[in-house]
């Protein structure tokens, strides 16, 4: 499987987005409110100017309590954002992630952000292959294939 087949069956494809001058108080009532684990960073023209996770404000609350929540995202932010491409395979996709040490990913197709990938999606798109794999095993071991 790959990411464009995560894409085309994830139930919204919206790819939610903040501000670097928003403050992370907003950022992380984005995330809240529509249930999300990062958001794309986006100002000037460029596709992405960094990503905020929920890990990158609860990192900082725990340093400096909630007076981080004041801060803007772009003090929060990571800068460095790696991407995928939608003709990157689940296992690909999940080896950088473990790599990076990251659960969310955007996916980049010739320079245009087109969408952003979860450890949860990664999971369970492996799980769907592990459970083909297993239906077509079991059709060839009864011969019901």
């Amino acid at each position: 499987m790959f990411v464009k087949d995560i894409l085309a069956g994830k139930a919204s494809a919206e790819i939610y987005s903040v501000s670097k001058s928003d403050s992370v108080s907003d950022a992380a009532k984005k995330l809240s409110s529509y249930r999300i684990g990062a958001v794309i960073v986006r100002d000037g023209t460029g596709p992405v100017d960094g990503i905020l996770s929920e890990r990158d404000i609860v990192r900082e609350l725990g340093k400096r309590g909630h007076s981080c929540l004041s801060d803007t995202v772009a003090d929060l932010m990571t800068e460095k954002v790696i991407f995928c491409s939608p003709d990157d395979n689940v296992q690909q996709v999940m080896e950088t992630m473990t790599k990076n040490r990251f659960r969310h990913l955007p996916v980049m197709s010739d320079g245009v952000l087109i969408g952003v990938v979860s450890i949860g999606d990664m999971v369970a798109a492996r799980i769907q292959e592990v459970e083909r794999e297993n239906d077509v095993m079991l059709e060839m071991i009864t011969g019901t294939f």
